[in-house]
């Protein structure tokens, strides 16, 4: 615990922080994520927002972005911490700030999926719970009625 608070101590986090694309391409890859330059441009805009985390350098160590539907459900995707960085609660913060503006926002539910082996981070550090949901991979989906 005293680890943990330590490294948040050292830890900026911010609300829509400034963050650029090149950033979070470093930031994906540092973790074995394929991340293709641009990415970052394209979903902004559609983001209710984002949380950062950097260290004193200015360093990203840490983001998660926050899409919505314009009414009260939010979804929680691209958590990320670097390893280096990782099982302190930098990435606790970064889900509790994100969730904590997507309530001020007007958001009701936030949702969240992910790999099976993150299952307590999301569960027992991040207080979310298990609920059906349904999942369709498109590129291997098959058209009745192909246009």
């Amino acid at each position: 615990m005293v680890r943990e608070e330590r490294a948040l101590a050292d830890v900026r986090f911010a609300w829509r922080g400034e963050v650029t694309d090149d950033q979070l391409v470093t930031l994906t890859q540092s973790h074995g994520g394929a991340a293709q330059p641009g990415w970052w441009d394209r979903i902004r805009p559609h983001s209710l927002g984002w949380v950062t985390a950097r260290i004193d350098d200015g360093t990203l160590i840490g983001f998660v972005n926050v899409a919505w539907d314009g009414g009260d459900h939010a979804f929680l995707i691209d958590t990320k911490v670097r390893p280096d960085h990782q099982r302190c609660g930098i990435g606790t913060e970064l889900v509790r700030l994100a969730a904590r503006h997507a309530k001020e926002a007007g958001c009701e539910w936030m949702e969240v999926d992910f790999d099976e082996p993150l299952a307590s981070f999301y569960y027992d550090a991040c207080g979310f719970v298990p609920t059906p949901a349904g999942l369709l991979h498109l590129p291997d989906m098959h058209s009745a009625n192909p246009s």
